[in-house]
């Protein structure tokens, strides 16, 4: 099985996540990808594949993906019965790091108890 074919499961995730200026090259049993995506999130999605299928510390890939927005780690839709401390709690895994999805987002919430279902916000990176 070629390398490539190991990682087919990665390298169609990138394609759904968008990743732009995306290369994939493979040599001497290894593969070797490009790409930029559009907020960390997407990234260490990609990475969690890579180590799906290739396990911790894979030999047979190299992966350099660079973060189109820095700034950002996700985009987040508000669903029902969600609130600030709960996305926080998602992200972040800490509950008092609402503040920072509040400050990242003045534009649209003026208050953190006040979100709508449907809206978008930036997660800010950690």
């Amino acid at each position: 099985m070629a390398v490539k074919d190991k990682y087919a499961s990665v390298l169609a995730l990138g394609e759904q996540l968008g990743v732009t200026d995306g290369r994939v090259e493979e040599g001497n049993g290894v593969l070797r990808v490009w790409g930029t995506v559009q907020y960390g999130q997407h990234k260490d999605q990609l990475w969690d594949a890579i180590k799906a299928v290739g396990g911790a510390a894979p030999t047979d890939i190299v992966a350099d993906i660079k973060v189109a927005n820095p700034d950002v780690y996700a985009m987040h839709t508000v669903k029902k019965g969600e609130s600030l401390s709960k996305i926080a709690q998602h992200y972040y895994d800490d509950m008092m790091k609402y503040k920072q999805i509040f400050e990242a987002n003045r534009d649209q919430l003026k208050n953190p108890d006040l979100i709508e279902i449907g809206q978008v916000l930036r997660i800010p990176n950690p």
